[in-house]
């Protein structure tokens, strides 16, 4: 600390030291995001005078003492009951029925399944893992290119942070203080842009794929599918519904969410057993656990970093940018973009997003349609190496060399920063339809 004040820095200038070297020492190391947090907390607690245990306990309860956050293990239990229970497979079954024969299908299937259920779990890693357990598999059958075919599966997946419902908008709104049920609605149309973008480029992609078409199914067994996926559907009708309407909050829309899908896979698809659920349970329990130190530990460098002014030490290295809020925006794009190599998305919302946010609102830049680029280029993180969690998956449930998926991904990953910058560029893409859907 003598060093740091031998430089002539001042108390908020030695914490800001302290938390970026403390992060990167730490996470070199390869400690526990959640714990490093606290951690460097720590640390900027003492150069700041505020040390005091009880101030970090405080802290590590509030970062979990949110009614808002109780959406987040429903929505990951409700997540783990699609996948058990057979509605995930009943999606991908009814897109394969009505356009797996053409060629390249499974990647349309890949893309239309990615869409629909992102508008059920709202978790990246458990759609990314169901789309690559089941679709891999058959396009190595049919002869497609794995790393392109992994690739388009791990972009896919990266749609569930952005449509409705979505776990990372509800881990933002907690920690901005921003409308859960706005953000929500503002990942609409950009979501829909996404698939629509990963559509265009597939077909680029397969100009140098040589795919032969299949033979279209039978009418009735193209019904037969969508019969069978008729329940899968309707959960997003009734919770993007039941929101829209008041009859629920997002918080209880979770709990909708999971007691649906519980009862669909218990009661009607029969393909889960009581005996079956204890597993389920475990594992969104352990994923919540997760989630849940992170925002423990998240409170704790926050708190500091609010004391060490640390917004109004960015505000003031941005100031000639607030009178130009298109090139600002572009600029924290630009950094969250190397932050997104480096970070996973949740960590990226807890630490950044209360830092940035009072910039972005002096600079005249609406909150939601901050929060939706905010997640937005957080989820393109998660296909970003060197971290890239829904490569990782995509390569252990493949059993691919993750250089392999990394280079397949490119195409797709393109095509997501293009729609970024557009979406930088003209605004009113995310803004008027909010507007209106609001």
């Amino acid at each position: 600390m003598d060093a740091l004040t031998a430089l002539g820095l001042s108390l908020e200038g030695q914490a800001f030291v302290v938390f970026c070297v403390g992060m990167l020492l730490l996470m070199g190391m390869g400690m526990n995001m959640a714990l490093a947090l606290v951690l460097t907390g720590a640390g900027m607690a003492y150069v700041l005078g505020f040390w005091d245990t009880q101030l970090l306990a405080q802290n590590l309860v509030a970062g979990v003492d949110s009614f808002p956050l109780l959406a987040v293990p429903f929505f990951i239990l409700a997540g783990e009951l699609m996948n058990s229970g057979g509605i995930s497979r009943r999606i991908i079954d009814m897109a394969q029925a009505w356009v797996g024969h053409i060629r390249g299908g499974l990647g349309y299937v890949a893309i239309g399944a990615a869409v629909l259920m992102a508008s059920m779990s709202g978790s990246a890693l458990a759609d990314t893992a169901a789309l690559a357990t089941i679709l891999l598999p058959m396009m190595r059958d049919q002869g497609y290119p794995m790393r392109t075919s992994a690739g388009l599966i791990a972009s896919g997946g990266i749609i569930a942070p952005i449509i409705p419902p979505s776990m990372p908008f509800v881990i933002y709104g907690v920690t901005t203080n921003t409308s859960i049920s706005a953000l929500f609605v503002s990942g609409i149309v950009p979501g829909l842009i996404m698939g629509a973008g990963l559509i265009v480029a597939w077909k680029w992609v397969l100009r140098r794929i040589d795919l032969p078409e299949g033979q279209p199914q039978p009418m009735a067994l193209r019904l037969r599918a969508t019969v069978h996926a008729v329940w899968a559907l309707l959960m997003p009708v009734i919770i993007i519904g039941g929101m829209k309407t008041g009859v629920f909050t997002p918080t209880e829309a979770a709990v909708v969410a999971a007691f649906y899908a519980l009862m669909v896979a218990v009661l009607i698809h029969r393909e889960m057993t009581l005996t079956a659920l204890g597993p389920v349970l475990v594992r969104a329990a352990k994923t919540t656990a997760v989630v849940m130190f992170l925002c423990a530990g998240a409170q704790v460098a926050s708190y500091m970093i609010t004391l060490a002014d640390l917004p109004g030490v960015l505000t003031g290295w941005l100031g000639p940018l607030i009178e130009h809020p298109k090139l600002l925006m572009a600029v924290m794009m630009i950094v969250l973009v190397l932050i997104g190599t480096a970070l996973d998305l949740t960590p990226t919302i807890l630490i950044f997003a209360p830092v940035m946010l009072p910039i972005a609102v002096k600079a005249g830049i609406d909150p939601v349609y901050f929060g939706l680029m905010f997640v937005l280029n957080g989820a393109i993180g998660l296909i970003t190496p060197p971290v890239g969690t829904v490569l990782n998956v995509v390569a252990g449930v493949g059993r691919l060399p993750l250089a392999q998926v990394i280079r397949g991904v490119n195409p797709f990953l393109l095509t997501y920063i293009v729609i970024l910058a557009t979406f930088v560029v003209f605004p009113q893409i995310v803004t008027a339809p909010v507007a209106w859907l609001r």
